[in-house]
């Protein structure tokens, strides 16, 4: 089953392209981004790949961390590198995790259980529920989870959007409404009464209807 948002994160152990990892110890204090792949060399996820390295400095800026996984040997990952620094002009400047004996696939919702222990012989097709993000906080807590079909690349400027307003919604009361972004108007939380938030919006709020109350959005 796939994971639900709220639960806690699997932890695990993996050899990456830099080095063994504990998933929980190598979040830390941060934000994280786990996204997988069903097998390397295909061309989706290579592209995919290349784009997130182009992202990276964002992620940094967000406090995140981006790992992928995809299920092949961690040798096959590096040698992948410079395929998709072919393709794209960029090389994967993040860990990624081998995931050859299928366990955090499985681990992750991803495979069933029956899926065997091994990456040999497996075809993308085989693997082709290996296609997730999962974004996890500081507290190890999933706060998203996106399932994507291998014919259809991510969109990863969705995510930064999406990764925004989880951080912004986590430190204030308040949620973004559809297509939000960076420094649009976001919604006072149900759960704040007006005389709270009259506390902190003196200046008032915008309200079509009782329990939609539009605010500009917080700083800091």
């Amino acid at each position: 089953m796939t994971l639900q948002i709220g639960q806690t994160a699997p932890d695990f152990e993996a050899e990456t392209t830099e080095g063994n990892i504990r998933f929980h110890d190598w979040i830390g204090d941060s934000y994280a981004v786990l996204f997988s792949h069903p097998k390397d060399f295909t061309p989706v996820c290579s592209t995919e790949l290349g784009y997130m390295a182009k992202l990276k400095p964002e992620f940094d800026r967000r406090n995140t961390k981006i790992i992928g996984l995809s299920v092949d040997p961690v040798g096959d990952h590096k040698r992948w590198s410079d395929d998709i620094k072919a393709i794209t002009g960029q090389v994967p400047n993040y860990p990624i995790i081998g995931d050859s004996d299928l366990k955090v696939s499985k681990l992750y919702g991803m495979l069933p259980a029956g899926a065997g222990d091994s990456s040999k012989g497996r075809t993308a097709a085989d693997n082709q529920t290996v296609r997730n993000v999962f974004v996890i906080g500081p507290d190890k807590k999933v706060k998203l989870v996106l399932v994507y079909p291998m014919s259809t690349g991510r969109n990863f400027d969705e995510i930064l959007r999406a990764l925004d307003s989880i951080q912004l919604t986590a430190k204030h009361q308040v949620a973004t409404p559809v297509n939000w972004k960076q420094g649009e108007k976001v919604i006072i939380a149900p759960a704040v009464s007006d005389e709270d938030a009259k506390k902190k919006y003196p200046s008032g709020w915008n309200a079509p209807r009782p329990y939609i109350r539009y605010v500009d959005q917080p700083r800091g």
